[in-house]
C-alpha cells in the first residue's frame, strides 16, 4: 500500500516549499495531498490533490505532516514535521520551538548544532540535518557557482515586510535614481506580506530598466540577477547560495559574507563594489554558504523522506511527550474549525 503524506501550508509560499517534496514522495511510489488554512489552495495545479476537512485528513490517515510553518494541527494523525519556511534572518531559531513537531529537518550545520542543543535539553523533538526541500530544483540547476556577469548587470531588489527592518522606504530614492540611468537592470520582489502602500511606490517606477516582479518563488529570479540587495530578508540567504554578492542595508547580523550599509549615500559604492566580486568577499559567501547548506546535490525531499522513515522505524516516537501547549492547540482547532477527539 502507499504511503500517504499530508503537506500543510497556511501560506502561499508553502507551495515552493514542498512541491519538491510531493515530487520526491510520488518518485517512490507514495501518494502526497495538501492542507492548506491560509491562503495557496487556489494555486494546486491540476493533479495536486486538496484535502478541505479535518475529516477528510484523517480518513487519509498520512504517515506524516511536513510543513514549513510554525504550528501544526496536533490533531491530524501522522509525524509531525518541521522544515521551515526559510533561513535564520537574524533571530535565534529556537523562538520557533513551540511544542508541535516531533521532528526537525535543518538546514546546515549552523542550525543543527542550536536544534540538537535544545532538543537534548528538553527531550520532546527529534533533530536531523537533511537540507532544504524548497532549492532542491535550484541547487540542481546552480550548484556550480555564479556565471560572468550580464552587461547590463542585473540587481535584484528585495525587501522584507516588517516595518523595523525593511529598507524599502528608505532606499526608495536611490533605487527610483538608479534605476533610471541605464546602467544597470533591476528585478524589484517584495514579501507578500509588504506594505500596499510601498508596493504601489515601486511598481509605479517600472520602466524599461526596471521591472516589478509578482513571482510567488522568488528562486525563480536569482537565475536572472547577478546581485541582491536587500536588508535583512530571510531570502539574502537563499541568494547567497549561489555564491553571488548581496548588499544590506542596517542588517541585524552582518558579517564578512554582506557588504552592509547605514546610509543611503553608500547604496551606490556597495553595488559597485558587489559587481566587482572580491576575492575576500566571494571567499566568504562560499564559506558563509556552506555552514547553512551545504548541500549541493538537490536531493533534500529524499533525504527529509529518509529522516521520516527511520523515525518511524525506530518507533516513531521522542523519549519526553511533547508539552500540552493548551492554548495554542485551542487557537488552531478555533481556526480549523474541529472540535473532535485528537
Amino acid at each position: 500500500m502507499a504511503k500517504h503524506y499530508l503537506l500543510y501550508g497556511s501560506e502561499r509560499y508553502a507551495l515552493a516549499i514542498l512541491r519538491p517534496l510531493q515530487e520526491a514522495i510520488r518518485a517512490r511510489g507514495g501518494e502526497a495531498a495538501w492542507f492548506f488554512d491560509g491562503p495557496g489552495a487556489e494555486d494546486l495545479i491540476e493533479g495536486e490533490k486538496l484535502l478541505t476537512t479535518t475529516q477528510q485528513v484523517r480518513a487519509w490517515n498520512p504517515i506524516a505532516i511536513i510543513t514549513g510553518s510554525n504550528a501544526v494541527p496536533h490533531f491530524f494523525p501522522g509525524v509531525k514535521v518541521e522544515t521551515f519556511h526559510g533561513f535564520d534572518a537574524g533571530k535565534p531559531r529556537h523562538i520557533y520551538i513551540r511544542g508541535f513537531f516531533d521532528l526537525y529537518c535543518t538546514t546546515g550545520p549552523r542550525d543543527t548544532g542550536q536544534f540538537k542543543a535544545i532538543a537534548d535539553k528538553v527531550g520532546h523533538f527529534s533533530v536531523v540535518e537533511t537540507g532544504w526541500p524548497k532549492i532542491d530544483p535550484f541547487m540542481k540547476e546552480f550548484g556550480g557557482g555564479p556565471p560572468p556577469l550580464r552587461q547590463p548587470p542585473v540587481i535584484l531588489y528585495h525587501s522584507t515586510f516588517s516595518p523595523s527592518w525593511s529598507a524599502a522606504e528608505t532606499l526608495y530614492d536611490e533605487v527610483r535614481r538608479l534605476s533610471r540611468s541605464g546602467e544597470w537592470r533591476w528585478v524589484v520582489t517584495f514579501h507578500p506580506k509588504m506594505n500596499p502602500e510601498t508596493v504601489a511606490k515601486f511598481r509605479a517606477l517600472q520602466n524599461e530598466w526596471l521591472r516589478f516582479a509578482d513571482d510567488d518563488n522568488i528562486l525563480e529570479l536569482f537565475g536572472q540577477a547577478d546581485l541582491m540587495c536587500s536588508d535583512t530578508s530571510s531570502a539574502l540567504n537563499e541568494f547567497l547560495l549561489t555564491h553571488k554578492p548581496v548588499v544590506t542595508f542596517r542588517n541585524r547580523r552582518p558579517g564578512p559574507q554582506l557588504i552592509d550599509i547605514d546610509d543611503p549615500a553608500q547604496f551606490e559604492p556597495a553595488i559597485r563594489r558587489a559587481l566587482s566580486r572580491p576575492p575576500e568577499l566571494m571567499a566568504a559567501i562560499r564559506e558563509y554558504a556552506d555552514s547553512i547548506h551545504p548541500y549541493q546535490d538537490g536531493r533534500s525531499s529524499e533525504r527529509i523522506l529518509d529522516a521520516i522513515d527511520d523515525f518511524i522505524a525506530k518507533g516513531g516516537r521522542n523519549r519526553k511527550p511533547k508539552p500540552r501547549n493548551w492554548w495554542r492547540k485551542l487557537k488552531i482547532r478555533k481556526r480549523i474549525g474541529y472540535w473532535g477527539p485528537a
